[in-house]
């Protein structure tokens, strides 16, 4: 089963998919953001095949829906539904964390093939290549803190590798529920989270690097 919630925001709905991390699509209404998710099954996959995992997901249906708020409408997802909070088991957990690795090498070998001058989106906005770089490597620094994973600004591919090795480990094993630190995430979310940020900007890459 295609499972999914809806995130409500006032003017905005996000549609997440409750067993592949990051696989999150917008739309203006619950209807769109549910087509939208769907459009990118194709890209999607690649994430999947590079994870080692069959991705064939079959028709969506929603499970949750949970408010959203400003932070959905200016385009990222923010709520944690219910089923966030239940325990993780060890073979989600393993997929979880090949998923996000999955992201950060096909991540990495899109900024690589890209021009450091990216087509400007609407109105002129948009993150050159080596910026929106440096942008989702820390926001991944303050996301780890989430998760209880501090690491100083990231000075080079050394660091940047200890810290995701690190994220990989406390994601990586099985959790019996809850938030992974107090007043933090919990796994499932911080997971998906990760994986949508990485991959959300590998697709505005791609899409803009034409």
């Amino acid at each position: 089963m295609n499972r999914v919630y809806l995130e409500l925001g006032p003017k905005k709905v996000f549609a997440c998919s409750v067993d592949w991390p990051g696989w999150c699509r917008i739309g203006r209404s619950e209807e769109a953001a549910v087509e939208n998710l769907m459009h990118y099954v194709g890209r999607y996959r690649v994430i999947a095949t590079r994870a080692g995992l069959n991705f064939d997901p079959g028709d969506p249906v929603v499970v949750d829906r949970v408010a959203g708020d400003s932070t959905t409408d200016f385009g990222a997802p923010s709520a944690s539904p219910g089923l966030d909070l239940d325990r993780v088991p060890e073979d989600e957990a393993a997929r979880a964390v090949a998923l996000i690795q999955a992201a950060w090498s096909v991540f990495a070998e899109v900024s690589a093939d890209s021009p450091e001058e990216l087509r400007k989106g609407p109105r002129g906005g948009g993150r050159d290549r080596d910026k929106m770089v440096s942008h989702v490597i820390e926001a991944e620094r303050a996301y780890a803190r989430k998760i209880g994973v501090r690491h100083k600004p990231l000075k080079d591919d050394a660091a940047l590798a200890a810290m995701r090795k690190e994220i990989s480990d406390v994601l990586g094993r099985p959790w019996e529920g809850g938030l992974v630190i107090e007043r933090g995430w919990s796994a499932r979310y911080a997971a998906r989270r990760i994986a949508w940020h990485v991959i959300d900007h590998i697709w505005e890459m791609e899409d803009r690097a034409t």
